[in-house]
């Protein structure tokens, strides 16, 4: 789930920051000099991050170091999957470490974090300096809540878009139901051999895709006070929905295995009416040498069901880790990089979509992508909606995983697939 800065164009963004530490500690301390004045004493801070190709971390840092010369931040490369680095954080989190002190963490991550004890909670530091979280969108606000409590802060997001072609489309559909219309209908226009693409195998994506169709009839898996919702009328409508879509005539005939890289494959090989896929696509679109749809790109949000439109939220957020010897230079260092002028270094020069929406009316900000001036895309970030905040979201994603794929195969109905991840999932949670 990544964001392409039109200057890195082909450049995967991917950014990780990590935090570990000790109790009781505190990172401003005076020492005498041989004067006899006092001064603060230079803390050092680490942060654990992904790999960034854009050079966009550094100078992020370096802007931090300026503003805050007491502190000084050693930066440890995490791996570029991201399963590895949770995995990793897990083991060192869980022995109590203090050797990393701020972590990012993919939106999917706090709940789990929160509940194991391993991140610090924010909401004192975020009183103390009057943030006011109203101008971060709601989505990446709630990724980061669990239990009234706020665990993470915003840094950059991301949600699923549809890809049109222009030369085909002259309008875009308001509604699945129209989608599904017109992509059987344009099927086979200027050489393509389908209506429609998704992600449909049997990995986090398919539940990304899910989601966006259970909250467009209305429907959720997990509530706000983490109850498990999704046996409902609503849920159904929407699975019954993502069935049809997979079940007809307009996807490939093996869109079971399809990932986003299949996705964005067929879709720049000029193959498709229409497709879901993350923001990148938009830049791999317009890559005349690879891209055989270049120039006749267009994109909308996702169409809307009974109840409205959505998209799955995606993108990372900066936590502190619960044993950190140094919070207070933590928590600034977290502050940074989540507050506005974080977020334009990142935004220019990594290309990641800031998740505070005054942003979008920065010029330089609008300059830096295609998609930060692009009002569709605005109001898609806007209206994210998050994947089930859980601490045991890992569960609750294989769960949906294997009852989604059951669905789509045929092989259960969508009421039975309702009723088979509202039984499972609250069994995994009463364990």
């Amino acid at each position: 789930m990544k964001l392409w800065n039109k200057k890195v164009a082909g450049a995967t963004i991917l950014t990780m920051s990590m935090l570990l530490g000790a109790c009781n500690g505190t990172d401003k301390e005076t020492t005498d000099t041989k004067d006899g004045d006092t001064s603060e004493k230079k803390v050092e801070i680490v942060y654990a991050s992904g790999v960034d190709v854009t050079g966009a971390t550094d100078k992020l840092i370096a802007a931090f170091e300026e503003k805050n010369p007491n502190i000084t931040v050693k930066r440890q490369e995490m791996p570029a999957d991201t399963g590895a680095s949770h995995d990793q954080y897990v083991t060192t989190f869980s022995s109590q470490s203090a050797e990393i002190d701020v972590f990012d963490a993919d939106v999917i991550w706090p709940a789990e974090f929160a509940q194991a004890q391993y991140a610090l909670e924010l909401d004192r530091f975020i009183e103390a300096d009057g943030i006011n979280m109203d101008d971060y969108f709601p989505g990446t606000v709630q990724s980061g809540n669990f239990n009234g409590r706020q665990y993470a802060m915003p840094k950059y997001t991301d949600a699923g878009l549809l890809f049109y072609r222009k030369d085909i489309v002259e309008t875009p559909p308001k509604t699945w139901d129209e989608l599904f219309d017109m992509a059987s209908e344009l099927k086979g226009k200027e050489g393509t051999e389908f209506g429609y693409l998704m992600q449909a195998n049997q990995y986090e994506g398919l539940v990304c895709n899910a989601v966006e169709f259970i909250a467009a009839y209305g429907g959720q898996v997990v509530d706000e006070n983490n109850e498990v919702v999704v046996n409902t009328p609503e849920t159904v409508a929407g699975i019954t929905k993502m069935v049809e879509f997979v079940n007809s005539d307009f996807v490939p005939s093996n869109i079971l295995s399809f990932q986003e890289t299949e996705t964005n494959n067929a879709w720049v090989g000029g193959q498709s009416v229409f497709a879901r896929n993350w923001p990148y696509m938009q830049s791999t679109s317009e890559d005349k040498e690879a891209s055989k749809v270049a120039g006749n790109v267009g994109f909308a949000v996702l169409p809307s069901g009974d109840d409205t439109n959505a998209a799955t939220l995606g993108g990372w957020m900066s936590m502190i880790n619960r044993y950190s010897e140094n919070q207070e230079a933590a928590w600034e260092f977290v502050k940074f990089m989540s507050g506005p002028e974080g977020q334009k270094i990142s935004a220019v020069e990594g290309g990641r979509a800031p998740t505070i929406a005054s942003l979008y009316e920065d010029e330089e900000v609008k300059e830096a992508a295609v998609l930060f001036s692009n009002e569709e895309f605005v109001a898609t970030l806007q209206n994210a909606v998050p994947r089930p905040v859980s601490p045991i979201y890992p569960v609750i994603s294989d769960i949906m995983q294997v009852e989604l794929s059951k669905a789509l195969a045929k092989d259960i109905t969508p009421e039975e697939a309702a009723k088979n991840m509202q039984d499972k999932i609250v069994a995994a949670m009463a364990e």
